[in-house]
């Protein structure tokens, strides 16, 4: 991945939560990486939920974006409902910009 962009899991709980966290730059560099590993964290824990944290994400690019959004559609195939919580501002702004806040099961951002 590139500079310091990481993904990182919880344990799913009983309740069938999975919790990931990004931090650093998610970008063309490591989109499809990132992606990959959501789609893959959706289909292969036996979670119902995927909450990935973006508080830490300092810089998102619109093809990053787009890699979400296909993790996003990869594990509703699977039955898993992947939701971003606490938005950083550069997610806030990306966000806002392109009305996928409803994607995201985010409230609508102002």
């Amino acid at each position: 991945m590139s500079r310091n962009t990481l993904v990182a899991y919880e344990p799913v709980t009983s309740d069938g939560l999975l919790a990931a966290a990004l931090d650093g730059d998610l970008d063309l560099d490591c989109a499809d990486e990132v992606r990959d590993s959501l789609a893959s964290a959706a289909r292969g824990t036996g979670c119902r939920y995927l909450h990935v944290d973006v508080s830490r994400l300092t810089f998102i690019d619109s093809y990053a974006l787009g890699a979400l959004v296909s993790a996003r559609n990869s594990a509703a195939a699977e039955g898993v409902t992947l939701t971003l919580t606490n938005p950083s501002q550069p997610v806030r702004k990306a966000i806002q910009v392109t009305g996928l806040a409803d994607v995201f099961g985010l409230p609508p951002l102002a």
